[in-house]
């Protein structure tokens, strides 16, 4: 992978994971597997075109766009409202798929809250709607001390999802994109943030409680567990260890997100996240042509990507 692939990576790999969830989406496991995504669809639950990203892509979208006009908390507010309320970076100029607290924290916003107080912080408010379109401040944090990157990690997912829960979720899985970018090995990469992510977390005084919440993915092989151990519903824990699972047990970009989207339930995110990680694993040439190009707006996406090479090199 060169190094002016990476916008393409993880742009065209989280759009690409959404668009095959988004027809999907609710469905159980058990329904899926009567039928398994095996190429690119439409109609289904929203009734749209092959090829629709949703709200996972859009704020995605919306996070790197901000992040081109210069870091600033205030800037990815007006991004994320514009997304809400007027249709930005929508696949077709309407927004049909939103999340509780997402919506909630957006509206705290248009009220003049604070960015980084806007998001939920309660235990029951660990959806996983900040995890979803964490990807692109990778590109901003990635050369940073680690201390610097877990406190802009808290900043960006407290503007919807605000808990010590869906911010540590945001922070591994940075750390993991990091890691992956470099090594190009993920098992080493998964092996490596057992040792440092809990390590750190503890140093900073996380409440021991919290961190082993995540027992699964900071101890012993996640691979391991069968499909029916993994669990893919909205839930911040679940998509997080889900995307690592899948990536962890197969062995291209295509079986990656497949593996995910079939995994039912929640399918656009958990596409999604593991279509950030397999992106930038695989590389954007190992997206099947004809997915990509069924990509709404996908100009667009691809100047999104040329933008980012411009303002990061």
């Amino acid at each position: 992978m060169t190094k002016d692939n990476i916008y393409k990576d993880f742009l065209l790999g989280v759009a690409t994971g959404d668009a095959l969830g988004v027809p999907v989406e609710f469905k159980d496991r058990e329904d899926i597997a009567q039928r398994p995504v095996t190429e690119m669809t439409g109609n289904g639950t929203y009734n749209l075109p092959p090829g629709t990203w949703s709200d996972d892509s859009s704020l995605t979208f919306c996070l790197a766009e901000a992040l081109i006009e210069g870091f600033s908390m205030e800037t990815i507010s007006s991004k994320f409202q514009d997304w809400a309320y007027n249709n930005y970076w929508t696949p077709y100029g309407s927004v049909f798929d939103i999340g509780i607290a997402t919506k909630e924290a957006i509206n705290r916003l248009k009220t003049g809250v604070r960015p980084d107080l806007a998001g939920g912080f309660y235990e029951e408010e660990n959806g996983n709607g900040s995890l979803m379109r964490i990807l692109p401040l990778l590109i901003y944090v990635k050369d940073k001390p680690i201390e610097e990157r877990f406190t802009l990690t808290r900043a960006v997912s407290s503007v919807t999802h605000g808990h010590i829960r869906s911010v540590i979720a945001c922070f591994y899985y940075l750390e993991f994109a990091r890691v992956l970018r470099e090594s190009k090995d993920m098992i080493k990469t998964y092996y490596l943030l057992q040792e440092t992510v809990p390590s750190y977390l503890n140093s900073i005084g996380i409440n021991k409680a919290e961190i082993n919440v995540f027992k699964r993915l900071f101890h012993g092989d996640i691979s391991a567990l069968e499909e029916k151990d993994i669990f893919s519903s909205g839930y911040v824990l679940h998509t997080l260890e889900a995307s690592i699972w899948c990536l962890l047990t197969t062995e291209s970009y295509s079986a990656a997100v497949l593996k995910a989207v079939n995994l039912g339930s929640d399918t656009d995110t958990t596409g999604a996240v593991t279509g950030g990680l397999a992106g930038i694993l695989y590389g954007h040439e190992s997206i099947p042509e004809k997915w990509i190009s069924q990509l709404a707006r996908l100009d667009d996406i691809l100047d999104l990507a040329r933008r980012l090479e411009q303002r990061f090199g």
